[in-house]
Parts: structure tokens; sequence; C-alpha cells
């Protein structure tokens, strides 16, 4: 029997969650525009909501599209307990993240109790209403001087209630702040969907998504598991809607449109649905070909669906499922081609 070499060697996670880490410490010493540095900040915002949604569609089965309604409702929550009440914007957003739960858990006991496209639909159905409820809103609500503010913003939205205070702090490398408070919410959301995922909880959530009548004969409850799954979702969905109307000082109903919609969920296609570092990967390849083909024009818009469609054809599992499968590909070769002892 062959001696242990004594060495603790590290799993792929923690070496990509390490060499993550890394990057994300230096960037802000070598990246001096802040152009670049908004990018990568609303690259995080994407990667965020995506990863929520992998873990509700990708690991539970849950085809909700109202994922940027989620993210809307916090945001506006935030800006809405900033605007009115004057809170300081780091209560606010917590408060908002939980004020998002209770809505995502009141939108999870409408639908769940369906399955399939029909979650699709009515969840849909409710992302769109509440844009209609927003964008219609037009009685006055209270004069803000000599203008009339309507409860939710309206059309026009809320906008220069509050900020991070990095500006106060930092002066003109404010953007480098803000990118430290989006990196670490993107790495808390990260290391909070780890966790559910290697919980008792998480195993649940993928025994229902592989087979739904097994695990329901061995005794896993669809409908609570589901809308628990849902509602973790939603706070970290809420939380960075929250971040990113506090960021940008501006939240309106653009955030709810269906394009916003189609690109998270593209992310998640092209990284890899039910993968863990898929969300990561898809956005950093869309982000980054959405930002080259930028002076192209009406073309940019076919460049991406062409990504997107050969992703999807060659790689059905995502770039990041590709990978795992020529991984094991080649430790196969090598355990093969090992002589017996």
């Amino acid at each position: 029997m062959a001696a242990s070499s004594g060495r603790t060697r590290l799993s792929p996670h923690a070496v990509a969650a390490l060499a993550l880490i890394l990057v994300a410490v230096a960037l802000p010493f070598f990246i001096d525009s802040r152009y670049v540095m908004g990018q990568i900040i609303l690259a995080l915002f994407y990667a965020t909501i995506a990863s929520q949604w992998n873990l509700l569609f990708g690991y539970a089965g849950v085809f909700s599209m109202a994922q940027m309604a989620i993210f809307a409702f916090g945001g506006y929550a935030t800006a809405m307990l900033c605007f009115y009440f004057k809170w300081s914007v780091w209560v606010a957003m917590p408060a908002g993240a939980v004020a998002t739960t209770l809505f995502s858990l009141l939108i999870g006991m409408a639908c769940l109790r369906l399955s399939g496209v029909y979650v699709a639909l009515l969840t849909l159905a409710i992302a769109q209403a509440m844009y209609l409820i927003i964008v219609t809103d037009t009685e006055c609500f209270m004069m803000v001087g000599s203008q009339c503010r309507q409860f939710t913003g309206g059309a026009v939205g809320f906008a220069r209630f509050g900020d991070l205070g990095t500006r106060a702090l930092l002066k003109g490398n404010w953007i480098a702040g803000n990118y430290a408070v989006v990196a670490a919410v993107f790495a808390v959301t990260m290391l909070a969907t780890w966790a559910v995922l290697k919980s008792p909880v998480g195993l649940a959530f993928r025994a229902l998504k592989d087979n739904t009548a097994y695990a329901i004969a061995r005794g896993v409850n669809r409908f609570q598991a589901q809308l628990m799954v849902f509602g973790i979702s939603a706070f970290f969905t809420g939380l960075t809607g929250g971040l990113y109307a506090v960021h940008f000082q501006a939240i309106g109903p653009g955030v709810l449109s269906l394009s916003q919609l189609l690109f998270i969920i593209a992310i998640v296609a092209v990284g890899g649905v039910g993968t863990f570092w898929g969300p990561l990967v898809g956005t950093v390849v869309l982000v980054v070909a959405d930002e080259a083909m930028r002076e192209v024009g009406e073309y940019r818009t076919l460049g991406l669906g062409l990504i997107i469609a050969f992703s999807i054809v060659l790689m059905p599992d995502g770039l990041v499922g590709r990978v795992s499968d020529l991984a094991r590909f080649i430790a196969r070769r090598r355990s093969a081609a090992r002589p017996a002892a």
C-alpha cells in the first residue's frame, strides 16, 4: 500500500476562489480608467443576479421569470426608504433585502404550487404588472419643492437619495471604494450560495430538480423547499438591487425590461446552467463581447445572439461544463496510463 505524501490538495473550487480574490484585490491598482472600473462593477451586478437565478433554476429547477422584478423591488425599496424616511443607505439596503424576501415569498406562494412553464408565465406576468404599475403611476403623492412626486417615482424613478459615502471619503478615487463594496457583496453572495448548496437543504433542491417524484417519495416537501430557495435567492438579489440603486444613485422602471432578464438568462446558459462558476464565466464572456462590439452599431445585438446560439449548440452544458468534461477526460487518460502497482 502506497504511503500517503502528507500533502493536502486544494479543490479546484478553492483554487479558483483564491485566484479570484487575488485578481479582485489587484484590479484597482492596475486599472486607472473610471469607465473600465464602472464596467467591471456592472459586470459584478450581472454576475450576482445570474448566480441567484442559477441557484433558483440551475439547482432547484424553478424557472422563474421574475428575477429582474425582484432585483427592481430591492432597488426601489432601498431608494424609497432613503427618499421618504431619510434612512442611511447602509440601513436601507439590508432592510430592502428583507422586504424583497417577503415580496418574493408572496410571489412564491402564488406561483410555486404550479410547475414548469406555468411558473415561468405567471412570474413573467407579475413582473410585467409591476412595470405597468410603476410607469402608469401619475398621481401626485407629495410635493418636493415645486415638483410633484409620484409614490413609485413614475416613469422617472428616484435619483440622488444617498450614496455609500465613498465620494466624501476617497474624493476622486470613489469608484474604487464602490468597487470594493460591490465585490464584497458578490463574494458574500457566492459564499452563502456555496454553503446552501453543500447543506442538506441544497441536496433537497437538487433532488427535486433531478427527480421530483422520487424526492417527494423520500419525504422532501416540494412546495416548502422551493419556497425556501425562492426566498434565499430573493434576499441576495434584493440586496444587489439596493446596492445597484445606491451605486448609480438612481433607479427606474428600465431595470424591469425584458431584455435585461434575457441577458441574465443568456449569461447562465453560456457559462453553464447548474454549475457554480457558470454565472461568473458567462458574465465575463458576454460583457467583454458586448463591450468589444460597441462600435459596430446595429450588428452588436446580432453578434451577441450568434455567440449565445453557438454556445448553446456546441456547448449545451456551458463553458464551465465543457471545461469540467475536458478535465475529467484528461484525468481518466492519466489514470489509464499509470502502471498498476
